[in-house]
């Protein structure tokens, strides 16, 4: 028992490694372009402010998003998709595998529960005990069911889903727009260094170095955010993308897929002036919805749109919004 927590700790210790190396890039960056880029070797006084004006928008909008994908906590179900202590009681005594599906069937009849398993049975999770809702899956490295789960990015040493997915892609986005500006005003000095029209000394280093870590780092980001990008479009998750969800009528690829226009606003929010700013601009998900009246059509336009209700009529319900926090407690 000691032995386990003791590697866990290890793990999670060795599991900030990469946002260390992320951030010591780009903490040298700053050094390299202010300092021996802009104080050194630019004359031009109007010309250095200009860059580093520019150059410090872009970092300060990397840093935010880069904090906000690093530390927003990923969203987990709320206590209506746990099992209560007598259901959970029950299942565990039965012993019949039939018999503990009809028990999540039962259970499930009074959630907003629409995807199953490959199987067809209800996705459970024994770890958590609960019924995973639509598009949750357990994320063993964060060691709890994630809404909306995309991946567990190392980079920023968390679960990218519900809750900072949009986080993740502004991260993406500004990670983007930094290395082009860095590459784009450091490309006249890399020549001039690169053909000697400068002096040599510490600045030709930290140029030289800039330009290709730069380039480096843009070209990995392109084919990231492209991919990311298309599967907004699409409304569809990385483990989507692998694995097409189920539904009760079979596997759907495009089972979420309720537009472009709405795919966005499910990412982003309505209020598009703050789509490309790292705030919370998101409606929560069936996962954050409590209050369970049957005998109504369910009124989340977010998470189950009329598009995809249409599609997949569900067991009537209706769904009133509930904390946001209280769901985290």
């Amino acid at each position: 028992m000691a032995l386990s927590r003791g590697l866990r700790c290890c793990a999670r210790v060795f599991s900030w490694i990469p946002v260390l190396i992320i951030t010591s890039v780009v903490l040298w960056s700053y050094y390299a372009y202010v300092f021996e880029l802009c104080v050194f070797t630019i004359s031009n006084t109007l010309e250095k402010v200009a860059y580093l004006l520019v150059f410090h928008v872009c970092f300060v909008m990397f840093s935010w998003t880069y904090w906000k994908a690093i530390f927003t906590p990923p969203a987990t179900p709320c206590k209506k998709f746990q099992l209560s202590y007598s259901d959970k009681d029950r299942y565990e005594r039965e012993e019949r595998p039939d018999a503990q599906k009809q028990i999540l069937v039962d259970i499930a009849k009074s959630l907003p529960i629409f995807t199953r398993a490959t199987s067809g049975a209800i996705r459970f999770c024994d770890r958590c005990q609960v019924l995973k809702p639509d598009r949750s899956h357990h994320c063993s490295v964060c060691e709890t069911c994630v809404l909306k789960m995309d991946h567990h990015c190392p980079w920023v040493n968390n679960c990218v889903g519900f809750s900072n997915y949009k986080f993740f892609l502004l991260f993406l986005s500004y990670s983007m727009v930094y290395c082009v500006f860095i590459s784009a005003s450091v490309f006249r000095f890399f020549i001039n260094f690169w053909v000697g029209d400068l002096p040599n000394g510490p600045a030709k280093f930290h140029v030289l170095f800039l330009m290709f870590v730069a380039l480096m780092f843009l070209v990995s980001l392109m084919f990231l955010l492209g991919y990311h990008c298309w599967l907004v479009v699409q409304n569809r998750s990385t483990l989507e993308a692998f694995s097409a969800p189920v539904f009760t009528t079979g596997p759907d690829r495009n089972g979420f897929n309720v537009g472009i226009r709405r795919n966005l606003q499910q990412v982003f929010g309505d209020n598009k002036r703050l789509w490309f700013l790292p705030i919370c601009t998101r409606h929560p998900p069936v996962g954050f919805y409590s209050n369970l009246v049957p005998g109504e059509i369910p009124s989340c336009r977010f998470y189950t749109p009329t598009l995809f209700l249409e599609r997949y009529p569900p067991v009537g319900f209706i769904l009133q919004p509930c904390s946001w926090k209280e769901t985290l407690l």
